[in-house]
Formats: C-alpha cells, structure tokens, sequence
C-alpha cells in the first residue's frame, strides 16, 4: 500500500542497483576503448559506469524518440500532411567541471548506436556566449558563463529552426584554447534524427520582458532534460583537480588564453583554482544553475568518486 505521509513527488527515485536492472536485455554497444575516447579531462568514467548508468538512459531515450515519432505521425494525421517530423532535443546541465560534457558525449555515441536514431549531433551552447570584445564592451567578462553573457536570442532561434525541420542549420563555434568564438567557423546541423544541446544555463527559464510580451526559454525546445548533480564542496575539488591538469597541458599552448598559468607551482594553481571557482563558478552554480535543476526530467546525482549514486526520472 502507498504510504499516504511520504512527501507528494513528481519524480521516481531509484539507487544505481535499481537503475541498472532496468535495461538489463539492452545491449551495450560501447567498448572500453570508446568510453576512453569519450571521457573529459577529470571526468574518470569507465565501462562500468557505462552499464550501470548510460545503458538504461539511452534504452529509455530510444522508447520515447519513438513514441515521440508516432505522435508526430499521428498529428500529421489529423492535419493532412506530411512533415516528416523533426528532431528529438535533449538537453544536459549542471556545473562547470561536474562531467555534464562526458554524459552529452556518451549519449550522443549510445544514441547514434540504435537502428532508429543513426544519426545524433551535440551542439554545445559555449558557441552562444558574446565573443570576448562584446563582454568586455558590456563589462561583464568576469562573469562569462552567467546567463547574461550568453545570446539568448541567438540560441533562441537556432533551436527554433531546428524545431521547425530547416534541413540545415548552423551554430557558432568555440575555442577553449583561445577562451572566444572562432570567426567564420561554424558547426553545421543537418536535421539528426536526435540533437543534444549541452551547457550550463540550457534550463534557465524565461525572462521577463518589457511591455508584457512572453519570452521563450531554451528548455521549451526540448523533448527530455538532464541535470548532472553532486555535491557542491566536490565538484570545486574536481575543478581544482581539472585546472592543475590543465596547467600541464592545454595552458601551456602558445595560443592559450590560459598560458599565464602554465608556471604557476602547485600552490599557487591550487590557490588561483580555488579564487576562480570561489568569485565565479560557485556564485554561477548556487544562483543560476542548481535552481534549475527541478526543471530536468532525470537528474543523475554523482558521489564524491564521479561515479552515479541516484537517478531520478520525471513521472510523465
């Protein structure tokens, strides 16, 4: 009998055991060589955790891109037309440094694998940020990843032609190295069967506008919404951890935004990690990000060792 005094919620929630048992006749078409291709810079995920945790996703995903596909049928029914549907968008947030690229990148692989969605592409929303100059004309370089510092609008109608089936559609291209958007590139989106959309922000709801008129969100675009969780005190840790392997490597390209780094002892890297994270990424997380996390449909909640403890799923 359901216990009448548990608190009313809108999600199922089940530990990583219950999760995995869920796709247990789903195949993992993953090798150990492609979950460590896939992995990000302090992101340590491994076939196990492929298994356990992105297996059942990706099963859960393919049953809904196809119920999605037969109400698209069914609406093109009921018009008398025939559009040919458009993409399935899912959405990944969650904090700097908390491995929500790693997820967008083993789903985008595990997604692609099903007969159904060959083809998957993952845009990931650094492209939508103001270039550098237009920060600092704005004044708001030191808050680069806030949502001010994105193009919403851009963003805004990027996933409003994707929506409406445009055969192809493009979007800015970043560079970590050079920390700004490269001129002239772009990356092209040639209606996949599923698009994934990766960022920070990407379930930040709308904004209020002058003169009443209601805005669209990001999120209203998406058909299924991920946030990537864990506890804030590790994720700094993971960040600081990330920052002196990129002091190591990547900071010490010529061409580095980063390259003054480079020679920092480790005291004075794990000191300016901790500044960094502490006037900007933590501020980011607590104020814009985590309170978007009761938006997602699934929320992936993360132990002190990356790997996943909790899952938990929107009931429909």
């Amino acid at each position: 009998m359901p216990n009448s005094l548990a608190p009313a919620s809108p999600y199922v929630d089940l530990d990583r055991q219950a999760w995995q048992r869920l796709s247990e006749s789903t195949p993992l078409p993953l090798t150990d060589q492609d979950v460590e291709r896939l992995a990000g810079l302090g992101d340590p995920i491994d076939l196990a955790e492929v298994d356990a945790i992105y297996r059942p996703i990706s099963r859960l995903l393919n049953l809904y891109v196809g119920a999605t596909k037969r109400l698209n049928t069914a609406t093109d029914t009921f018009l008398r037309e025939e559009s040919g549907g458009t993409p399935y968008v899912i959405g990944v947030a969650g904090s700097v440094a908390v491995g929500k690229s790693t997820t967008a990148r083993v789903l985008r692989e595990m997604l692609a694998r099903w007969p159904d969605t060959p083809r998957v592409d993952l845009i990931t929303t650094d492209g939508f940020l103001y270039p550098n100059a237009e920060l600092e004309r704005r004044g708001i370089m030191n808050r680069k990843g806030f949502p001010e510092s994105y193009d919403r609008r851009a963003l805004t109608r990027f996933l409003m032609k994707v929506k409406a089936g445009r055969a192809t559609v493009q979007a800015p291209v970043y560079s970590h190295l050079t920390y700004d958007i490269v001129p002239g590139e772009y990356q092209t989106v040639n209606k996949p069967d599923v698009l994934v959309i990766e960022g920070l922000n990407v379930l930040q709801p709308a904004r209020p506008s002058m003169g009443g008129r209601s805005n669209l969100a990001v999120s209203d675009f998406f058909d299924f919404s991920i946030y990537v969780d864990a506890k804030t005190q590790d994720v700094k840790r993971w960040y600081v951890d990330r920052f002196l392997s990129l002091r190591d490597t990547a900071f010490s390209h010529p061409d580095s935004y980063f390259k003054r780094y480079a020679d920092l002892s480790d005291e004075e890297a794990i000191a300016t990690a901790e500044r960094i994270w502490e006037e900007i990424n933590e501020p980011n997380l607590i104020e814009n990000v985590l309170p978007t996390r009761s938006r997602a449909s699934l929320v992936l909640t993360k132990g002190a060792d990356h790997s996943v403890e909790r899952v938990r799923l929107r009931k429909l």
